[in-house]
């Protein structure tokens, strides 16, 4: 494994070892998404293995988290407002809500998942990368796993209620 030195990087510059390493980082992330636990893999029971998924039929269609019922009313537009601050801090970086960029578009992710699925996926995003299929096949399409960005259920709920509206729209 290359690590960054003195040497290294009088020769590269200093952000070649920030690269490296960051490179480093997602190269293992994805190794450990893809090849989920030992024990799983082990008893051939890892979510889309020899053995078939682990999940059950509630996980597969809500996600892998705490959240497991959320309650969609009308649009609430000052968590709108707070949902769009989030997203444009934590998710903009990746995610676009009409267009293919790091990530998937999310602009129709309410049409594909349920708001659960999407909320668990912002709060427990390594567990569901790990044991998902449904992730497991967009982390082979995108190639970049969803960091934790800690946030809160309530910071989840707001950029849900974001998506939901169309991006503030």
């Amino acid at each position: 494994m290359f690590l960054p030195n003195a040497s290294n990087e009088s020769r590269r510059g200093p952000a070649f070892g920030l690269v490296a390493t960051a490179v480093q980082v997602s190269a293992l992330s994805l190794l450990l998404a893809c090849g989920g636990s030992e024990q799983a893999a082990e008893s051939g029971s890892s979510a889309g293995g020899p053995g078939g998924s682990s999940l059950t039929s509630e996980q597969m269609e809500k996600g892998i988290g705490p959240i497991s019922s959320v309650e969609l009313g009308e649009i609430d537009p000052a968590l709108v407002s707070r949902g769009e601050e989030i997203f444009k801090l934590k998710c903009s970086a990746c995610h676009k809500l009409e267009e293919r960029y790091v990530a998937p578009p999310l602009g129709d992710v309410l049409e594909r998942r349920t708001p659960e699925f999407v909320m668990n996926m912002m709060l427990n995003s390594m567990e569901m990368t790990q044991r998902h299929p449904a992730v497991k096949e967009l982390l082979a399409e995108y190639f970049v796993p969803m960091p934790n960005q800690d946030l809160t259920e309530a910071d989840a709920r707001a950029v849900l209620e974001y998506i939901r509206n169309g991006g503030g729209n």
